[in-house]
């Protein structure tokens, strides 16, 4: 029953209560006449069955959820799967776009752009970083592990996660880091000079990690993850849209900057799981918000957002805690999910209006005797086919055209 749109309940609803009162008003249609004003039993008996006929609630009640349907199939089509009517509701709604940067706005898939060796030389920095990174599963640990591709080498042992900041383990018998300026400059292990080379490289929008040993820095990699390609015609058309696109990210304030410069966002940065749930629980305090995300930092953003949109690429646990998925991996694919959104509530509007409005004009007509029986089984069947004919238009409909 969750999944079911709002406005398919308050349908149901509306018809628990709608029918008992028709057939009380089609009773006193058939009684009062004839027992207060001296009316004919036969005419006011026809007019009451008449208006039972016509009340009937059929194209009311199938006015949602043919359209729920219709969209579902259309998304499906296009490769945006929505789980119910639910989803499609608050999708409509949604203010907010809050993306996660990596593999949702960028590849995902990092390379390794600059090697600066404090001691020693490039390939020894290198050598010594994948080493520590060995066995991480971080975009930025298998980007360095690609680069030292062919490289053999040497075990590490001790190895563990600093959680949100790097990753330590003991090679050759050396304590080394690989580990965010900010947490090597909070271990005095980043001088002055490579802190200021670090800021020069995430000012051009790459991520930098810093390699050392205890309090001596040995190196620094820096790491570039290009933008999707329709990364900023999504943002333009979700601006278009009147939504506001926002990016969370762990990264540096200054490597974030860039690429939400690049893309024309709003961004957070140097964000853990934590703060991306905090973040998106204060963005619902402002209006509808959808996540969009593809990793399992992001699932507990996204089962916080009203609406949570995992990328077809992205791990089975964000497929799963989302709402909804793209399959085509398109980030212009969120921006025409949002449109097919609007574009069924908008025909929901339509079928409701009109299921309720031919009622109530053959309701009047039908106690007037200005429409017989025969003309209120054609209305009223009339009625469901003609909604069921509107939401159908919803499998035509191309959610990724912007005009």
């Amino acid at each position: 029953d969750e999944a079911r749109a709002p406005t398919e309940r308050f349908i149901d609803r509306f018809s628990r209560w709608y029918m008992p009162l028709i057939v009380a008003l089609a009773a006193a249609v058939v009684l009062l006449p004839p027992l207060m004003l001296g009316g004919d039993w036969d005419t006011w008996i026809y007019r009451g069955l008449a208006l039972l006929l016509i009340g009937c609630p059929c194209a009311l009640v199938i006015s949602v959820p043919a359209s729920i349907a219709s969209a579902m199939a259309s998304g499906a089509r296009h490769g945006l799967l929505m789980k119910g009517g639910a989803v499609i509701e608050a999708a409509s709604r949604v203010t907010q776009v809050a993306f996660d940067k990596t593999g949702t706005l960028t590849h995902g898939r990092p390379v390794v752009t600059d090697i600066v060796p404090v001691v020693g030389d490039e390939g020894s920095v290198l050598r010594l970083a994948a080493a520590v990174e060995a066995g991480s599963s971080h975009p930025l640990a298998q980007a360095i592990l690609r680069k030292a591709d062919g490289i053999v080498l040497p075990p590490a042992t001790d190895a563990r996660a600093i959680v949100g900041k790097g990753v330590a383990a003991v090679v050759e018998g050396r304590g080394l880091t690989v580990a965010s300026p900010r947490f090597a400059s909070e271990q005095q292990a980043l001088t002055e000079e490579g802190l200021r080379r670090a800021r020069e490289m995430e000012d051009s929008g790459k991520s930098v990690v810093v390699l050392f040993e205890g309090r001596s820095p040995l190196g620094l990699i820096a790491l570039r993850d290009e933008p999707r390609p329709d990364a900023a015609e999504a943002m333009r058309q979700l601006r278009a849209m009147g939504l506001v696109p926002t990016i969370l990210t762990g990264d540096n304030p200054r490597t974030a900057a860039a690429v939400a410069g690049i893309l024309g966002t709003e961004f957070r940065a140097e964000m853990l799981p934590e703060d991306k749930l905090s973040a998106i629980r204060a963005m619902t305090a402002q209006g509808g918000v959808m996540m969009v995300g593809d990793g399992i930092n992001d699932a507990p953003a996204l089962k916080q957002a009203d609406v949570g949109v995992a990328m077809g690429s992205g791990t089975d646990v964000a497929l799963e805690t989302a709402d909804a998925a793209i399959l085509r991996d398109r980030v212009t694919d969120v921006a025409a999910t949002i449109r097919l959104a609007r574009a069924t509530m908008a025909n929901i509007r339509q079928n409701v209006a009109l299921a309720l409005g031919l009622k109530a004009v053959f309701l009047v007509t039908s106690i007037l005797g200005m429409t017989g029986l025969w003309l209120a089984i054609m209305a009223d069947t009339g009625a469901t086919v003609l909604v069921t004919l509107n939401a159908l238009r919803l499998l035509a409909f191309k959610p990724e055209r912007t005009g």
